[in-house]
C-alpha cells in the first residue's frame, strides 16, 4: 500500500519512524455530469471574478476572506514559518481506556507501518504495551495543512491510528430528543427485547452494499443494451407506525421466518412466551383495543338478588307460553276427570256445603 505520509512517532523519549498508510477505501460508483442534449461532459473551469479568464492551477493561491469581503493572502511561505511540533510528528500526549473517547470523534483511520528495520523493535514495544495495558494512546499530529488529534490501537499486529475531531467540534444535541412526557411500557420494552434477541449477532464480514450492486448491475445492463429489471423493493411502510405493540410483534415474526425458528418451534411443539398487556384506565389495552371476556366469565350468570331484577329475568316469550298452557288445560278436561266415580263428586259436594258453612259464620255475627 502506498503511504501518503513519513514521519515518527514520539513515545517520551522513544522516535519510532513511521508511514501512514489509508486504512479504509471509498467503493461509491461516481458519476459525471454531462449535457442532456448531446451528451458531452461538463467540467468546471476556474475563473477569475476581475478579468473573467480561465486560471491554471499553478497561478491560483490560498486567501483568508474577512467579515467584510477583504481577501488576505496567505502563503505557503507563511504557513511554513509557523512553530508546528508535530508536522512529522505523531506526538503521544496520554493513554486512555478506550471507552473514554467517543465514538462521534471518530474521524478517517490509517495503518501506521514501521519505516525501516531499526524501527521494528520500538514499533513492537509500543504494540505489545498498548495490548498489554487495555488502552488506547491520544496523539496530536499535522496532516494536510492543519494539526489533527488522534487515537492510537492495535488492530491484529499493527498499530491503527482513528483521526478524531477536536472536542470543540462536536455538537450538543440540543433540541434533538423526543420530548420528555413520553412513557414506555413495560409489554413494549419486552417485545423490544424479545425482537433483539431474535437478531442476535451477525457476522460483520457477511454485510455488504445492496444498493451499489444495483447500480453496478444497471451500468452493465446498459453498456450492453440490455433492457434492466431492477428488483422489488420491500416496501413495508415504514414512518406509519400505529400500533407501537403490533409493530413489534410483526417484526419479531419476520425475524424468526428469516431465520427459520418459526418452522422449528411448530415442529418441537414449542410454546411461545405470552407477555400480559395492561388494560388503561378507558378498559382498553396499551395497544388500544377493548379487552375481551374470557369463556368463563361469559359462563357465569348475575346474582338476582332484588325482586326487580328477578321480574326482568322472565322475557315476554316465556309469559306467552305460561298463558296458553292455563288456556289449554282449562278447555280440554282430563281423562281422569271424565271418569270420575261417585263417591268423588259426593267428597267434593260435602267440601262445597262446609266452605259455604264457614263463610256464613261471620254474617251472622256481624247482624247481631
Amino acid at each position: 500500500m502506498r503511504s501518503i505520509w513519513n514521519g515518527a512517532i514520539s513515545f517520551g523519549l522513544v522516535s519510532i519512524p513511521i508511514k501512514l498508510v489509508n486504512a479504509t477505501e471509498n467503493h461509491s460508483i461516481h458519476f459525471r455530469q454531462i449535457h442532456l442534449a448531446d451528451g458531452g461532459r461538463i467540467r468546471y473551469r476556474k475563473v477569475c471574478e476581475l478579468d473573467e479568464e480561465e486560471v491554471a492551477g499553478g497561478e491560483i493561491g490560498k486567501a483568508y476572506e474577512d467579515a467584510d469581503g477583504t481577501m488576505i493572502p496567505i502563503t505557503d511561505e507563511d504557513l511554513a514559518q509557523l512553530p508546528l511540533p508535530t508536522a512529522k510528528t505523531i506526538e503521544i500526549v496520554a493513554f486512555v481506556p478506550a471507552d473514554e473517547i467517543d465514538p462521534l470523534q471518530m474521524d478517517a483511520a490509517y495503518y501506521l507501518s514501521a519505516d525501516g528495520v531499526p524501527a521494528a523493535k520500538p514499533y513492537t514495544l509500543l504494540r505489545e504495551a498498548l495490548k498489554r495495558s487495555n488502552k488506547v494512546a491520544v496523539a496530536k499530529y499535522a496532516l494536510r495543512g492543519r494539526e489533527r488529534l488522534g487515537m492510537l490501537r492495535v488492530v491484529d499486529d499493527v498499530i491503527a491510528m482513528h483521526g478524531l475531531l477536536w472536542p470543540d467540534e462536536i455538537r450538543a444535541p440540543e433540541g434533538v430528543a423526543p420530548d420528555s412526557d413520553v412513557t414506555v411500557r413495560d409489554a413494549e420494552l419486552d417485545l423490544a427485547d424479545a425482537l433483539m434477541d431474535t437478531l442476535g449477532e451477525v457476522d460483520m464480514d457477511s454485510l455488504h452494499d445492496d444498493y451499489r450492486e444495483a447500480v453496478e448491475e444497471l451500468i452493465a445492463a446498459k453498456a450492453s443494451g440490455e433492457s434492466f429489471q431492477p428488483a422489488e423493493s420491500d416496501d413495508s411502510g415504514g414512518g406509519k407506525v400505529i400500533d407501537l405493540i403490533a409493530a413489534l410483534e410483526s417484526s419479531v415474526r419476520a425475524a424468526k421466518k428469516s431465520r427459520g425458528e418459526e418452522n422449528e418451534a411448530e415442529n418441537e411443539g414449542d410454546m411461545a412466551d405470552v407477555h400480559p398487556i395492561k388494560k388503561t384506565a378507558s378498559g382498553k389495552t396499551a395497544s388500544g383495543e377493548p379487552t375481551k371476556k374470557t369463556a368463563q366469565q361469559k359462563s357465569t350468570p348475575k346474582p338476582t338478588g332484588t325482586k326487580k331484577s328477578t321480574g326482568s329475568s322472565s322475557s315476554p316469550a316465556r309469559k306467552t307460553a305460561q298463558k296458553q298452557k292455563k288456556t289449554t288445560a282449562k278447555s280440554t278436561p282430563s281423562a281422569s276427570s271424565k271418569s270420575s266415580s261417585p263417591a268423588k263428586k259426593q267428597t267434593s259436594s260435602n267440601a262445597r256445603s262446609t266452605t259455604k258453612k264457614k263463610t256464613a259464620a261471620p254474617r251472622k255475627r256481624a247482624s247481631a
